[in-house]
């Protein structure tokens, strides 16, 4: 009775738009309720317990690390800098904006975070060279889905926080799939941008490229510090994202200039409220999942998957079925906390290392941050383009084709995540 209260309910609160962290919540208590054996004290209990993690400390500081860049000036230099990259390929802005995505991946781990810094200055611009809105506010909202896949990655933080998983390892797993998934979106923004006759913004110029690297350096400071700090095991993701913090300040008060003193009180209210979101729905997300596992949920679901095969290639299939409609209509905290101790479960069954596993499932829920009513990025491209879900649902269609591509080579070649994430340290 107990698992039915807490499943039906929690479908209950989300099909009426219950907010995420406040309809988990509500399904927990109740079913602690009906099961009667436990105080409602331990609510508040397992709530603290599951975001007191030296871990989870990472999450708030990449988030903040995030605000302070775009308040620092560091995306327009970043911005300028991918231009000389690409800006000379056909519909050049569309290819500029995911390889900034890309950039600016490597200091936030928010994909909401990146799709906000990066659209905020190419979706007005893409609209005034002519680009159609959807278009625009597609590409940045694909784009922006890197976020969580090149590190450092929030949902790579929560993921291995759950399973124990070396963070550091899942870092590295992370950088060749992130280039793959930002090459083969750039393929899809060219072609449909030399289908409409968008052009090029600027020629390929080595002068340009220098130029604007120079201007850039201290800006993608920030990537070499997070990735080279952890990667050779001088700090771990926590430690990484404080230094991020202290560099963020530094580059952008006394090196750009852009932030004053007395704009910090405004940055670390932003910093603050929207940390809290994550931080709540990883609190309640605890509670839920503190119950799935006295009712032993996560093992009957692995074990009714686990009847219907046991081939490997079919099972994974599966899981990726079961990630990907999660993402389309759960947040992807939430979806971590709820569905990684089921999959885990099978892991023995699965044949791949957790490592593996663990950018399996980041990346099937990247692609759900794309897919309506809980896509973040679409919902943060669609406030700034101006457009409507469904219109730039539609556009986003040519480039779910290929992440769903993308997400099964991941899926079925190791090498691409395991090569790097073997060069590091446990």
């Amino acid at each position: 009775m107990t698992v039915e209260v807490l499943m039906l309910s929690l479908l209950l609160l989300f099909a009426i738009n219950t907010p995420i962290a406040i309809a988990i919540g509500v399904a927990s208590i109740l079913a602690i309720f009906i099961q009667g054996d436990f105080s409602m004290m331990m609510v508040v209990q397992r709530m603290f317990s599951g975001t007191d993690s030296f871990h989870l400390m990472a999450v708030p500081l990449f988030m903040f690390t995030g605000t302070l860049m775009e308040a620092g000036g560091i995306s327009r230099r970043i911005i300028d800098f991918a231009n000389s990259l690409v800006g000379w390929l056909p519909g050049g802005l569309a290819a500029v904006t995911i390889v900034s995505a890309m950039f600016f991946a490597g200091i936030s781990g928010s994909a909401a975070a990146d799709a906000a810094a990066v659209g905020a200055i190419l979706i007005p611009a893409m609209k005034k060279s002519g680009y159609k809105s959807d278009f625009a506010a597609a590409v940045q909202a694909s784009g922006g889905s890197i976020g969580v896949i090149i590190p450092p990655s929030i949902p790579m933080i929560i993921f291995g926080f759950l399973t124990g998983a070396s963070i550091g390892q899942l870092f590295a797993a992370g950088i060749l799939p992130g280039v793959l998934i930002g090459l083969s979106l750039i393929g899809v923004a060219t072609y449909i941008s030399a289908k409409h006759g968008y052009a090029s913004t600027t020629s390929f110029s080595i002068i340009e490229v220098w130029r604007t690297f120079k201007r850039a350096l201290i800006a993608m400071g920030a990537p070499v510090i997070i990735l080279g700090g952890i990667l050779f095991g001088i700090f771990t993701a926590t430690e990484s994202a404080a230094v991020a913090v202290v560099y963020a300040l530094v580059v952008g008060m006394l090196v750009y200039r852009k932030i004053k003193i007395k704009d910090l009180v405004h940055l670390f209210r932003n910093g603050s409220i929207t940390s809290s979101i994550v931080m709540f729905i990883i609190a309640t997300a605890s509670v839920f999942s503190w119950i799935a596992a006295i009712e032993d949920i996560p093992a009957r679901l692995a074990g009714t998957l686990l009847t219907l095969t046991e081939n490997p290639i079919i099972l994974l299939l599966l899981i990726n079925m079961v990630l990907l409609i999660a993402g389309t209509f759960v947040e992807t905290t939430a979806s971590l906390i709820l569905l990684v101790p089921m999959i885990t479960a099978m892991l023995p069954s699965l044949g791949i290392d957790i490592i593996q596993l663990g950018v399996i499932v980041v990346a099937n829920l990247a692609i759900g941050m794309l897919t309506p009513p809980m896509g973040i990025c679409l919902i943060v491209s669609c406030s700034i383009s101006g457009d409507s879900l469904s219109a730039i649902s539609k556009r986003i269609l040519p480039f779910l084709g290929i992440l769903i591509i993308d997400l099964l080579i991941i899926t079925f070649y190791s090498p691409l995540t395991m090569w790097m994430a073997k060069l590091v340290a446990k």
